[in-house]
């Protein structure tokens, strides 16, 4: 993480119990090092025990993040940077239009079989991730299903607890997988 990226990112961070003076010992590891480590996580694809030695000890990553996520810090982290860059291009902190679509990807052989189906469409063995995007394309909501889910049963998990977290949400544009009974 860049000087520059981390002075956004410092700011939007929770700050520690013990820095606010409500107790806890001090953290072994800043803040930055451990987002740091997770990012090249999700970056590379690697498992948490694959963690290079640049970083700190797996366990303390994990146990962080863990406890971030546990905590909805992570979600937190990632809605105000989403309203961040929203504000930045000129927009309201809370969009009022999004775009839903879904994308059928094949599944791992440890991919249990119970969340796993077929997507006769795309002749596609494995899960379904239907993602909720701001007119920008940034991230609003995801659920993963069994491939064989349709999307417009899905659209209506995603689009009702999307709705409760995003006030303003009033449009949502989607293609001819989502007609019929949702469209009302």
């Amino acid at each position: 993480m860049s000087d520059a990226e981390w002075a956004l990112v410092r700011d939007l961070l929770p700050v520690p119990g013990w820095l606010a003076g409500r107790g806890g010992r001090p953290e072994g590891y800043c803040h930055r090092q451990m987002i740091d480590a997770v990012r090249y996580l999700v970056d590379n694809g690697i498992k948490w025990r694959a963690m290079p030695s640049d970083f700190p000890p797996w366990p303390r990553v994990y146990s962080f993040f863990a406890r971030w996520r546990e905590a909805g810090l992570v979600a937190e982290l990632h809605d105000r940077l989403r309203e961040a860059v929203r504000q930045a291009e000129g927009r309201r902190p809370e969009p009022s239009a999004a775009v839903v679509d879904s994308q059928s990807v094949k599944a791992d052989t440890t991919v249990t079989l119970a969340s796993q189906g077929y997507d006769a469409g795309k002749k596609i063995n494995g899960r379904k991730r239907h993602l909720l995007t701001d007119t920008l394309g940034l991230l609003l909501a995801v659920l993963v299903t069994p491939a064989s889910a349709t999307d417009r049963d899905a659209a209506r998990i995603l689009l009702p607890a999307a709705k409760k977290h995003l006030r303003r949400l009033t449009r949502v544009w989607a293609d001819g997988g989502y007609t019929g009974h949702l469209t009302d």
